[in-house]
């Protein structure tokens, strides 16, 4: 009796683990779909709000620095063809030196970004970008701006891997060539 007892307490536990886990979780899958669709102008802007701004940009011009920029999406809601989007923003700014990646500048940032269909483009076209302040309100403005588990993931460091392989092959550098700092 006492076993039927203890494993009837620990199925009940299980249980409950379970179901607050996927309480916790909430509605943490994006729509792949989707965000195939929005990735595209939403890392153009990114790009396109980076140029001028970088280190070898303005100091070691012979490096021909150049921003790459992803984006992750934390969380997605689309309503009337219209696109909330939560990302997580990674830019670096890259340059060539001899046979030799130079990253000399970069960061990681969240945003929330809004679209709207555009047919005519034949995609989506961004009505507005949010991003937090620099310094105090940083946390507060993550906690308004994203769901919980969305903000949780906020301070994950997102991998370069892909930026650097681009900006290889953007400057004609083998896969192997090593990365320095600028």
């Amino acid at each position: 009796m006492t076993s039927v007892r203890i494993w009837g307490t620990g199925a009940g536990a299980v249980a409950i683990l379970v179901a607050t886990g996927v309480w916790a979780r909430g509605s943490s899958a994006v729509d792949a779909g989707l965000w195939a669709q929005v990735r595209p102008a939403i890392e153009a802007r990114l790009v396109t709000e980076m140029t001028g701004s970088g280190y070898a940009e303005t100091d070691e011009p012979a490096l021909r620095a150049r921003w790459f920029c992803r984006a992750e999406a934390l969380e997605l809601e689309e309503t009337a063809g219209r696109v909330r989007a939560g990302i997580n923003t990674l830019c670096l700014e890259y340059g060539a030196d001899g046979g030799t990646l130079v990253e000399c500048s970069g960061g990681q940032t969240p945003q929330v970004v809004r679209l709207a269909r555009d047919p005519a483009a034949g995609g989506f076209r961004i009505l507005s970008a949010q991003e937090p302040p620099d310094g105090e309100g940083y946390g507060e403005w993550e906690q308004t701006h994203f769901t919980h588990h969305a903000a949780s993931r906020l301070d994950h460091p997102m991998a370069s891997t892909s930026l650097e392989a681009a900006a290889r092959t953007h400057f004609g550098l083998p896969p192997e060539a090593p990365v320095r700092d600028c």
